[in-house]
Parts: C-alpha cells; structure tokens; sequence
C-alpha cells in the first residue's frame, strides 16, 4: 500500500509533463501563425502613411492652420 501515492504522484506527474509539452507545442504553432499572417499584410514603412490617410492628415493640418490664423486674428470660434 506504500506505492499507491508515489503511483498517484508519478501519474500526476506525467499528466503535468504532456499537458505542459502540448501548450508549448500549441504556443510555437500559433507565434509561427501569426508571423505567417504578419508576413502576408503590407508593411508600411514607419511614420509613413498611406494615400488616403495622407489626405486625411494634410485636410487636418489646414484645418488646424486655420483655427491659428483666426485666433492671431482675434476672430471668435
């Protein structure tokens, strides 16, 4: 009746052991996905924006320009 809880422990173990090489064999598979579909999307360069969100920033800056220009005018918003 001794080996019953070293069986018990030995068993848990191994349990623990699978489990845990089966995680890591998961988390590999996923980090190796994801740089898969990171590889496939376009890559901007940093700090460079796209055709249509240039637009976007330079209707922005004007509109900002003009919010300046009408404050050093002295024109209520």
């Amino acid at each position: 009746m001794d080996s019953e809880p070293v069986l018990i422990a030995l068993a848990a173990l191994i349990g623990l052991t699978i489990l845990a090489s089966a995680s890591l064999t998961a988390w590999r598979d996923w980090l190796a996905l994801r740089g898969r579909e990171l590889d496939r999307t376009p890559r901007e360069i940093e700090g460079v924006a796209t055709a249509g969100m240039a637009r976007i920033e330079i209707a922005d800056l004007k509109e900002r320009i003009r919010n300046l220009e009408a404050i050093a005018a002295g024109v209520d918003l």
